[in-house]
């Protein structure tokens, strides 16, 4: 097939994935051996830039947009007017090795579109993975998107070739699967991520008697949430998103904001869009639920189901609780310091280290390194003066609305005189 066919495949099939945000890895320590090509280390690969300021990529492409289902928040659906196209196994390899080669990406993430039956597509993702470690001996990452519906028996092999597997739940709750997608069932996506899960369980523990027992998933599984395309609350969505935590030992959830595809009386309109800050609250939220110590119930309610969209919900829920503050950065205990706004888990650990050597002030707080700018309203320390003053938590909150937007300002200012 000629370079050509091949390149436009490749704008057809790398564009239709882009609407799938679970494609960041960590936790793989995949090695190089045998002089092969590439390597997948612990800081894994993402779209984005690691902690020291790495910037790392990935090949994300489907194996083809047709797809034998019809769901109404997908633009691959089987109803819509677009521009088809399929690789070939041989291809998406080919692809791959080249890319790598140029140094253009580090890994390969690839999803599909379902044609035929969820085994025939998922058998077509085994083979690439499986070409690609055997025949061309890649050590790279590999994240494949597991197809639901797909059998046991594959479930396991892709584990065995793949870094990272996911299934996507699509939708947070049964009711609103089964309306915007009427053909597919909630247990055709539970059983591969319950495969997954036993699997990696299983290898674990073989792996602690026989040193020569493969790798299986060594990176773990997650799963999708599109947020907006059903009226699921806030509240609804992290109950979801905690039950596949607690069940299935999801490394990560993903939330992706629904973008409008197609006209459909079952959808939000065209011209409706989810606001990029919500997906952010919620990624915020499971952050706090996953390292803070916080439960669902707490930072939302029956009467708050969603959260704020002015403010963090670490800051939403203190504003709430305020009467459990001032907090005594020199005695509190590590759960207590770590519900602060403006303390991360990171300062948790500096202040329990340094207020051991002696009693810490405003200063030593800076120092530090936490957000004094939203600290300062909830602790006390051995500064003599207290910042909080007794103020009425709406007038912190604006407060601190004002100085986050006074800095963004500031920031953005001497950023422009760069360019004068």
């Amino acid at each position: 097939m000629s370079f050509e066919r091949v390149r436009e495949k490749l704008n057809i099939l790398a564009d239709a994935a882009k609407y799938d945000v679970s494609c960041s890895s960590s936790g793989s320590s995949r090695t190089n051996t045998s002089n092969g090509l590439g390597n997948s280390t612990g800081m894994g690969i993402c779209h984005s830039y690691t902690e020291d300021g790495r910037c790392v990529s990935l090949l994300k492409i489907l194996l083809t947009n047709h797809c034998i289902f019809d769901c109404a928040y997908c633009v691959t659906r089987k109803s819509n007017d677009i521009k088809r196209a399929a690789f070939k196994i041989q291809e998406v390899v080919d692809l791959t090795i080249n890319f790598y080669r140029r140094n253009y990406i580090e890994g390969l993430f690839l999803s599909s579109g379902i044609f035929k039956s969820a085994d025939y597509t998922m058998e077509r993702l085994i083979a690439v993975a499986k070409k690609l470690r055997l025949e061309e001996n890649f050590n790279g990452y590999i994240h494949l998107k597991s197809i639901p519906g797909a059998s046991d028996d594959l479930m396991r092999e892709a584990g065995l070739w793949a870094d990272r597997l996911s299934v996507n739940i699509e939708i947070p709750t049964i009711s609103g699967l089964k309306l915007l997608a009427p053909d597919k069932r909630h247990d055709d996506f539970i059983k591969p991520m319950l495969k997954v899960k036993n699997e990696i369980i299983q290898y674990k523990a073989e792996k602690k008697l026989i040193k020569s027992t493969p790798k299986y998933a060594p990176a773990g599984q997650s799963t999708q949430m599109i947020i907006g395309a059903t009226g699921e609350s806030d509240k609804d969505i992290m109950y979801s998103a905690t039950y596949y935590y607690k069940n299935y030992n999801m490394k990560r959830v993903y939330y992706s904001g629904y973008v409008p595809v197609a006209e459909d009386a079952r959808l939000p309109s065209l011209g409706t869009q989810v606001p990029m800050l919500r997906e952010n609250r919620l990624y915020q939220t499971d952050w706090l639920l996953r390292f803070y110590g916080f439960s669902v119930g707490e930072i939302l309610t029956e009467k708050q189901p969603n959260l704020d969209i002015t403010v963090d919900p670490k800051l939403s829920w203190a504003l709430r609780n305020y009467h459990q503050f001032p907090v005594n950065i020199n005695t509190a205990d590590r759960r207590t310091l770590a519900r602060v706004p403006g303390i991360g888990m990171r300062s948790v650990s500096k202040i329990i280290n340094a207020r051991r050597f002696r009693k810490l002030n405003w200063e030593h707080l800076k120092k530090i390194g936490i957000a004094l700018n939203r600290a300062k309203y909830f602790v006390i320390c051995e500064s003599k003066e207290w910042l909080r003053d007794d103020l009425e938590p709406e007038l912190i909150k604006n407060l601190i609305i004002k100085n986050s937007q006074s800095k963004f300002r500031g920031n953005y200012s001497s950023q422009l005189s760069l360019f004068n």
